[in-house]
């Protein structure tokens, strides 16, 4: 569940919020003083005009990520997942992970990277180990 927007999150706000960042910026020692001095401005969390910026700045190309538009398109993805395991269909990863390659999508990537290799499983060949000697603790120097 989303709480409900506040008059200060509308639309216009936020652009208006984003466009001073941008026009203000060489005013100020960083973009995040600018940002400061803005969020106090028109009252809102300078965190939360932070947000706004770095995703300005992903929909205008200048910072990696997801523009709004795939996030929407991920979004809409995942309900129909939800919508269709809630139908009682299994639906793979893997399909899901391709049908996202196919519209040019790369979602949100946790824990662990993808592994390509897989190790052997096999038993460590005996040949291996017999050829490597042994140091015992008594042939090594003392002192």
């Amino acid at each position: 569940m989303t709480k409900p927007a506040s008059p200060k999150d509308a639309p216009e706000v936020r652009e208006r919020a984003v466009r001073m960042v941008f026009e203000h910026e060489g005013e100020h020692a960083s973009q995040w003083a600018a940002i400061r001095s803005i969020a106090a401005k028109i009252g809102c969390n300078p965190e939360t005009l932070r947000g706004w910026v770095r995703q300005a700045e992903r929909d205008q190309g200048k910072r990696p990520g997801p523009t709004t538009d795939e996030q929407e398109r991920i979004k809409a993805l995942e309900r129909e997942v939800r919508e269709l395991r809630r139908e009682g269909l299994d639906v793979a990863r893997c399909t899901v992970a391709r049908l996202m390659r196919q519209m040019g999508l790369r979602g949100v990537t946790r824990g662990k990277g993808v592994r390509t290799t897989l190790r052997d499983r096999a038993p460590p060949c005996p040949l291996a180990a017999a050829a490597v000697p042994a140091r015992s603790r008594e042939s090594r120097p003392t002192g």
